[in-house]
């Protein structure tokens, strides 16, 4: 297998500190520099559709949702791990491009309801396609077993982070 940018620099660190266990860089290099790479594809994808990357992340909270498309903006809160105030912020500029409405919460007189418009589902709908085929162009080198283990392994290596929420 052909050397990668990450083994020249597990090399370089075992040379310059024979002493340290530099293995985790293996790993964690790796998934960090592809999370950079997902980022800028996410961009790509994005660019098209005239989303930004928050955009989509609440706009697709709400459209996996299902029918109605809608939360309370505490549940976009804890979909999203950004804070109340910022998550008002996002809905303000969500309802000001024309993407979500908000409706008082019949359940709570004091609370409201985000909910998803139908130029939303259009644009979240687009987003998610473009994400799709460019995420599975970045896959093409991995077989479907391969990606299924992948997956498993890194689900393995999320799991204890997302039980801290």
């Amino acid at each position: 297998m052909a050397a990668d940018d990450v083994d020249r620099i597990v090399s370089a660190w075992r040379r310059e500190r024979p002493d340290v266990d530099v293995t985790p860089l293996e790993v964690l290099s790796r998934v960090s520099r592809l999370a950079r790479r997902l980022d800028l594809a996410r961009g790509r994808a994005f660019a098209g559709t005239g989303l930004e990357g928050w955009e989509f992340d609440v706009l697709s909270a709400l459209r996996r949702r299902g029918e109605p498309y809608e939360m309370s903006p505490g549940q976009l809160v804890a979909e999203t791990l950004v804070t109340s105030g910022t998550m008002t912020n996002r809905v303000d500029r969500l309802l000001a491009r024309g993407w979500v409405e908000r409706r008082p919460d019949p359940a709570d007189r004091r609370g409201v309801i985000v909910r998803l418009t139908p130029e939303g589902t259009t644009v979240v709908d687009d987003a998610l396609d473009r994400l799709l085929a460019g995420e599975r162009e970045l896959l093409a080198e991995l077989g479907p077993t391969e990606r299924d283990e992948l997956a498993a392994l890194l689900r393995r290596l999320l799991r204890p982070f997302e039980t801290e929420r």
